[in-house]
């Protein structure tokens, strides 16, 4: 059964950091790309970022581009988010993302993912 376990969101300032993690159990978690995606209020589920299982290499949506990173430590079974120079707008809740098929290697919509986890909350204050 695939688990993933979101930590780390909480209330901060603009301009402050926050680091997210996922704890994953359940699936080959090395072969299989993951992401995180946010959804505030009122909007539907966005994709944030993902790093492939194959190489490595990430992709991250244009508004957090050069703000946020993400990571992953196959050893843990975990995949992190490391926000920077947060932004009231960056407010929403965060889910983490397990690809659904290892063909999948940039899991960036809604329909790519398996399974997703409870979410944590990230409020950013202006």
């Amino acid at each position: 059964q695939v688990q993933l376990v979101e930590s780390g969101g909480g209330l901060v300032q603009a301009g402050d950091s926050l680091r997210l993690s996922c704890a994953a159990s359940g699936f080959t978690f090395s072969a299989f790309s993951m992401g995180w995606f946010r959804q505030a209020p009122g909007k539907e589920r966005e994709f944030v970022a993902v790093i492939s299982w194959r190489d490595v290499t990430t992709r991250y949506a244009d508004s957090v581009k050069d703000r946020f990173t993400i990571s992953r430590d196959n050893a843990k079974n975990a995949v992190y988010l490391q926000m920077d120079s947060l932004k009231p707008e960056d407010t929403a809740v965060y889910y983490c993302a397990a690809a659904r098929d290892p063909f999948i290697l940039y899991p960036t919509r809604p329909s790519d993912v398996l399974s997703w986890g409870q979410g944590t909350q990230v409020t950013v204050s202006s």
